[in-house]
């Protein structure tokens, strides 16, 4: 990656701006709790043709929105997380968490559901099962109202919107439309990370941040990125400034409405696990642009978090230090 297009100096500049005046980070999505069990396995069930795992650990981690805001708190800058989460201990273990990391609790709303929690057993090394509980319907109701008034509240003091979808059920379209149009009255800088149920409904958007395969599950295409002139036509159906593709091993390509397209390859040395990159991703861009960064110089600094974080396992959090030496490395 040419150094030129974000000088050293030019990246210290902006991390001293986020610490000696700390933007707000309103991120508004699907929160999640990750449960993870590791253990030994040493026989087979004598109930059914399965192994027998023995847990050794239990570990909670942040995921979906809350390790978006976990990783904006990271960077330095303070995040009010709006999402629903369930009257259930793992809603009150997702809000002790974050409250030990820093970030505001009012924007948390208590529904009728469990709180989405993916529990992972793990023994040698390697997955056994995965068991999910959640409801993924879409919030109604005096719930989609209790939301609307947490989000105003929220972007009424915002440096910088996130909108973080993982299709359960928070982000319908009523709450889409109200945050875009606050935030755009309000002139902030505007990250969408979307899922396919409305994946078209972000119209207004600064930065559209979807992975090569969401996309082309949209469009119901391939994307040809040795031939991207249709990408900037793909960009005015998104009805967004910038379009912002993630490509695992292959980096990402940043389009703009004109027609230009910026390849950023990536900067990861070696990948351990790919789980929560795109989130950190997503709380880099909106720090980046809270800051004054420009959109090219946003998404270069968190292309470099993602090479960072994918040497670490699980959802991991990704520090401005260890961005400037992933720099130095490059």
């Amino acid at each position: 990656m040419p150094k030129s297009r974000l000088s050293l100096d030019r990246l210290q500049q902006l991390f001293l701006k986020i610490e000696s005046a700390p933007p707000r980070i309103a991120v508004i999505g699907d929160a999640m709790l990750d449960l993870y069990l590791k253990g030994d396995v040493d026989r087979i069930s004598p109930e059914a043709p399965v192994p027998v795992v023995r847990v050794r650990d239990r570990k909670y981690a942040l995921g979906g929105a809350a390790n978006v805001a976990q990783n904006v708190l990271a960077i330095g800058a303070r995040c009010e997380l709006i999402a629903a989460v369930g009257r259930d201990a793992a809603g009150l273990q997702l809000r002790e968490m974050l409250a030990e990391r820093g970030a505001e609790p009012r924007g948390l709303v208590d529904c009728d559901r469990p709180t989405t929690t993916k529990m992972r057993v793990v023994a040698r090394g390697q997955q056994v099962v995965r068991v999910d509980e959640e409801v993924d319907a879409d919030l109604s109701g005096a719930e989609v109202t209790h939301v609307l008034d947490a989000l105003t509240q929220a972007l009424d003091q915002a440096d910088a919107l996130v909108l973080e979808d993982y299709n359960k059920g928070v982000l319908v379209p009523q709450i889409i439309a109200a945050a875009i149009a606050h935030a755009r009255r309000r002139r902030l800088p505007i990250i969408v990370d979307p899922k396919f149920r409305n994946f078209f409904a972000y119209g207004g958007a600064t930065i559209f941040k979807p992975n090569r395969r969401e996309l082309e599950d949209a469009l119901g295409a391939a994307v040809d990125l040795a031939h991207p002139e249709a990408l900037p036509a793909v960009l005015g159906r998104l009805d967004a400034e910038y379009l912002l593709l993630t490509m695992s091993e292959h980096g990402m390509a940043l389009i703009e409405r004109s027609g230009a397209v910026e390849r950023i390859p990536t900067t990861a040395r070696e990948v351990f696990d790919v789980v929560g990159a795109g989130d950190t991703v997503t709380a880099y861009l909106a720090a980046m642009l809270a800051a004054g960064a420009s959109a090219l110089e946003a998404a270069i600094i968190a292309n470099y978090a993602a090479g960072v974080e994918v040497g670490k396992a699980g959802a991991a959090t990704v520090s401005p230090n260890e961005i400037l030496e992933a720099y130095h490395a490059h």
